[in-house]
């Protein structure tokens, strides 16, 4: 790690926290700060985690609920923002969270005005929209946590059902972080082997069939986590301390994060999720990725999804 690194999470629920205790015992971070208005909670975690510090790296972790916590911030993963409350629309929690993510950019922008921002707070594509507009910031310095998730929840899936290891499998889930992603089965492939060749004791392992399957199992995968405990928090956790990882440790990453986009396979304004290059400077999208023309028209059929929301959200 950097040894002056900092990252600073804001928001102490289960996510912020699974983020924090992801990127301390990865050694993500030199210093992590935790900031939550909820000041109680807040030095709940801190210290639930500063106890367990002794087995870890040199990583340190404070926390407040007063936003100088987070001066000169190299790094800040935005969490914070209200859960979907029952019979709630989307755009509703769209635009309560909008509100929160204003609020907190202004808040962030006084101590931390040179950090590159990742927001994980859903809708997380239209979160950061939100963020990058209103704090005037370059697109590659904010951006979503986007799809980073989705695809590895795809690689997973894959690598059990061909019997690989899952760094072996090159997959990537694009699009919006919600019902309209969808994978470049176009490019995907195990090894070598692109992804319907590849086969397992003479018989083929893959049918079209049986790979939007898998993408439908990866779109619902929320869905069923969230029923069975309430929320998605460690793999999210560990998803976004690699994103801090590949920004800390300037390593160029490939990664599937949602800037906002200018003049990419002609979408503009949107923050979408394509196979960017994330490094100190923060995500560029690698204009160069293929894209079939069925594959083509579900991006810009996910990007419009993404405008409807952002253009429903009231403006204060």
């Amino acid at each position: 790690m950097n040894r002056n690194s900092k990252l600073t999470v804001v928001g102490a629920g289960a996510v912020g926290s699974s983020v924090a205790y992801a990127a301390m015992i990865r050694g993500s971070a030199r210093h992590i700060a935790l900031y939550d208005i909820a000041a109680e909670k807040t030095e709940a975690e801190v210290l639930d985690l500063a106890h367990g510090s002794q087995f870890t790296g040199g990583t340190d972790i404070v926390g407040s609920s007063d936003i100088e916590v987070a001066r000169d911030s190299d790094i800040v993963v935005i969490t914070a923002g209200a859960k979907q409350k029952p019979g709630q629309s989307r755009r509703e929690l769209a635009d309560t969270n909008a509100r929160i993510t204003r609020t907190l950019m202004e808040q962030l922008l006084s101590v931390a005005p040179e950090a590159v921002y990742v927001i994980v707070t859903n809708p997380c594509d239209p979160m950061a929209m939100v963020a990058q507009e209103f704090s005037g910031l370059p697109a590659n310095q904010v951006f979503s946590s986007g799809t980073t998730l989705d695809t590895s929840r795809l690689r997973w899936l894959l690598a059990d059902r061909a019997d690989v290891s899952r760094t072996s499998v090159h997959a990537h889930i694009v699009g919006e972080h919600g019902d309209s992603e969808f994978a470049l089965w176009s490019t995907a492939s195990i090894g070598t082997v692109p992804i319907l060749e590849w086969t397992r004791d003479g018989q083929k392992v893959f049918t079209r069939e049986s790979l939007d399957a898998l993408t439908d199992e990866v779109r619902g995968a929320a869905y069923k986590v969230i029923q069975g405990k309430g929320a998605t928090n460690y793999a999210i956790g560990l998803s976004s301390a690699r994103i801090v990882e590949a920004v800390l440790g300037a390593q160029n990453a490939v990664l599937n994060v949602a800037p906002v986009l200018s003049d990419f396979q002609g979408i503009d304004g949107v923050a979408l999720s394509v196979p960017c290059i994330v490094g100190e400077d923060g995500a560029f999208p690698i204009r160069e990725t293929p894209f079939s023309d069925d594959e083509l028209t579900k991006l810009r059929d996910s990007a419009e999804t993404l405008r409807e929301v952002v253009d429903g959200l009231s403006a204060g």
